[in-house]
Parts: C-alpha cells; sequence; structure tokens
C-alpha cells in the first residue's frame, strides 16, 4: 500500500473526500491521513438540520458538508486524524473488516487494548476512539474513518444534535459519555508520532501527488461544494 502525500498546505474537508475519488479511480491500494479544523460531516442520506446545529456552526465558522458514504454524522477538529483508505477491492465487507482490524492493531501496538464492533467503530475501554465509513464505486472501495486524539469535545456536542431517539436507543445521556481521545486514555505519543505509527504499519511505499492530479482532486471537489448536495443529498 502507498502513502499519499498531499502537498501545499491545509486544505477544507471536501478536497479530501474529492482525493478519495481520484485515488480509487488512479492510485488504488493506497491511504492518506489528514487534519481539517472544525468541521461537521454528515452521511449521504442523513436530514443535515435534524443532525447538524446549524445556527451554531453559522456562528463559530464551523464548516458543515456532506460525503458520499453512509454512517452518522462526525465533528473533526485539529485534534482529529482523519484516516483515507483506497483499495481496488470491491467487497465492502471483506475491505472493512481488514481495514477496521489493521487500525485496531496499530492501537494494540500502541498499548491500548482495542477491539472492533459490528457498527464500524474501534473501542478502547468501551469507548469509541474511532469510527468508520465505507463504500463502493466501480473501482474499487472507499474507507473514511476518525482517529480521536485530542478533539474538543465540548464543541463537537454542541456542532452535533443526535435525535433523543438515537440516543436513548445506545442507552446514552449524550456523545461524550460514549467516546474518548488517545491522549485523556494515558497516550504519550504525539499526534505526528501517531501518524508515523500508521503509515508504517499500513504503507510499504510513498508518492507525491502532482499539480495536474491536485489540479484533477480540485475539479472533483466542486461537486461536494454544491448547495443541492450538501443540503439534500442530491447526486452531483
Amino acid at each position: 500500500m502507498t502513502n499519499l502525500l498531499i502537498h501545499g498546505g491545509f486544505r477544507r474537508l471536501v478536497f479530501y473526500l474529492a482525493a478519495e475519488e481520484w485515488a480509487v479511480r488512479n492510485a488504488p491500494e493506497s491511504l492518506f491521513l489528514w487534519s481539517v479544523g472544525p468541521t461537521v460531516i454528515f452521511g449521504r442520506n442523513q436530514d443535515m438540520e435534524a443532525e447538524v446545529n446549524v445556527p451554531y456552526c453559522l456562528t463559530q465558522g464551523i464548516e458543515m458538508y456532506r460525503r458520499k458514504s453512509g454512517g452518522g454524522c462526525v465533528y473533526a477538529d485539529w485534534g482529529n486524524l482523519m484516516i483515507s483508505y483506497i483499495t481496488s477491492r470491491t467487497d465492502v465487507e471483506e475491505v472493512f473488516m481488514d481495514y477496521l482490524e489493521k487500525l485496531a492493531t496499530v492501537l494494540r501496538e500502541m498499548g491500548f487494548d482495542a477491539v472492533t464492533t459490528a457498527n464500524n467503530d474501534v473501542l478502547v475501554d468501551g469507548r469509541k476512539v474511532s469510527g468508520n465509513a465505507c463504500y463502493a464505486t466501480n473501482q474499487g472501495c472507499i474507507v473514511h474513518g476518525t482517529l480521536l486524539y485530542d478533539t474538543d469535545f465540548g464543541q463537537m456536542e454542541r456542532a452535533i444534535t443526535p435525535s433523543s431517539t438515537k440516543l436513548d436507543s445506545k442507552g446514552i445521556k449524550s456523545v461524550r459519555q460514549r467516546v474518548a481521545n488517545l491522549k485523556e486514555l494515558g497516550l504519550e505519543l504525539s499526534l505526528e508520532d501517531v501518524k508515523l505509527n500508521i503509515i508504517h504499519y499500513f504503507c510499504r511505499r510513498e508518492e507525491v501527488l502532482s499539480d495536474m492530479a491536485l489540479g484533477q482532486i480540485a475539479g472533483i471537489e466542486q461537486g461536494y461544494l454544491d448547495d443541492n448536495f450538501i443540503r439534500y443529498g442530491r447526486r452531483v
């Protein structure tokens, strides 16, 4: 697997979603890691108004985007490591299981008792440290997930508004009760060291994306910025 290096500074979240689409067509069997400023991303079929505290996000400058995979609403910030895993394999269940077990193995090598769940999460001490989603294209599968390192949970709780029915069904009172940062669980490694550990486990080589590739990705990104797609999930 190849570690894709995207130079040129930090970008908005949807650039990286577009990079995933580019990679599944042009660079399968690859992985890249990234972080963004405060952003909420919600699933393909979710009701934006029901899942996101839109007024709060607007006043706080938190960006809001829709992705093309299913799953729940996610808050990301500079303390949250995002992982994009791209493969030409098309069996979603097989790809998902393989990726989740690899990520759990990396965490176990860091000293955590990490386990995977049927909900496509990775837990440590019964609390979620990684949530993930996967979708298939004609060319392969795209897995993207989070790894909570030092995320601002207060901001996360205010930005995301899951329904009371969903919370009741899980037997919890708040989002905060079921998630944990690796730092609060005792990890002493820096975020950069965590990145290096993941890259070392998953990848055997690296490749820097060319200016041409970056331009192609920017073109794909425009579809994610369409207001109809963000608000209603209409195909772009």
